[in-house]
């Protein structure tokens, strides 16, 4: 039995290339790629409704590499996307060639995207992923030049797909012809195409040595952050959830700051190194800006270090224009 694996993002191209290929009678299962950078909730929920078997495969030190130095440069914002997809490739290749299928699959179309799946493009990413001959893209297969499962029989040719561009009509034909009924919106789903969070990211580069800590490219998820005078990385708690999401942090060692005597928000120091006592009372300072202080001139902060005893600490409220400037 000729047996596939297929990139799945849990998107109606990545659906629609398993359902092409298993139409054929392949024996077809999905590889998703986990990383802080792309959530795989919907690729579990996509690969339940076409009932495919979905592989789960860490990405995150290849992601991180690729953030801090992509070959072939960044598309928008931090997204590496060709080195990030022939690394996903390459990935794949070896999970195909340990675990003996025939070949890999992907849901690309030719020139739905113009700067990562132009026809230069996709020869790029089948080149450095290593997979040429053996990397399959079944949507637009017959636009490209046929590959080694097509040339030995396999995969039959004449069942493979024209589509090219951005329009989906052909796209939803083929939903219609294969019973699927639930489908995401098209998404990028990637949290690098995403100006805002790359800044914060782009700062946490800038500020180590390396790679960052894994732990703290999950904190670049929390939307208000400051790097201090002194060199500190804040996050600023916005609610109820991010503030217990931020006093989590100290069970795992991490600095945090809280209100005591106002409500107010939390704030967790990001990197190891935690704060100058400058910064602590920076932090201090905004937290009391931020917190439902009344009439009160001052506030009680209480600083949890990563290693030492809790103390507090009493500050005036910072006024909102002197640490705007500093917030990511």
């Amino acid at each position: 039995m000729v047996r596939g694996i297929s990139l799945f993002s849990g998107g109606l191209d990545s659906m629609l290339a398993v359902c092409m290929l298993r139409e054929q009678g392949i024996a077809m299962e999905a590889v998703v790629f986990r990383s802080p950078f792309f959530d795989i909730r919907q690729a579990r929920k996509s690969a339940a409704h076409i009932d495919v078997k979905l592989h789960v495969l860490d990405f995150t030190q290849d992601i991180l590499g690729l953030v801090r130095c992509p070959p072939h440069g960044f598309g928008g914002a931090m997204n590496p996307c060709i080195d990030c997809h022939a690394a996903m490739i390459r990935r794949a290749g070896e999970f195909m060639r340990a675990h003996g299928y025939d070949f890999v699959s992907t849901g690309e179309v030719l020139n739905q995207r113009p700067m990562s799946q132009n026809r230069k493009s996709l020869d790029v990413v089948a080149e450095s992923s290593g997979l040429t001959g053996y990397l399959l893209r079944p949507l637009s297969a017959q636009l490209l030049d046929p590959t080694v499962p097509e040339t030995d029989g396999r995969v039959d040719r004449s069942r493979l797909g024209s589509v090219s561009g951005r329009n989906r009509q052909a796209q939803l034909e083929l939903v219609r012809r294969y019973g699927i009924t639930e489908f995401p919106s098209p998404a990028g789903g990637c949290l690098l195409t995403e100006k805002g969070y790359c800044r914060k990211l782009r700062d946490l580069f800038d500020h180590t040595d390396g790679l960052p800590d894994v732990a703290d490219v999950e904190l670049m998820k929390f939307s208000r952050q400051f790097r201090l005078p002194e060199g500190g990385r804040i996050i600023v708690g916005r609610n109820r959830t991010d503030n217990q999401a931020l006093k989590a942090q100290a069970a795992r060692g991490r600095m945090i700051l809280h209100t005591v005597n106002v409500p107010g928000p939390t704030a967790a120091v990001v990197g190891s190194a935690g704060l100058t006592e400058g910064d602590i009372r920076l932090t201090a300072g905004i937290l009391a800006s931020y917190g439902d202080r009344g009439t009160l001139t001052e506030v009680t902060v209480r600083v949890h270090p990563a290693s030492d005893a809790p103390y507090e600490i009493t500050v005036a409220p910072l006024e909102r224009n002197t640490y705007t400037q500093w917030m990511l």
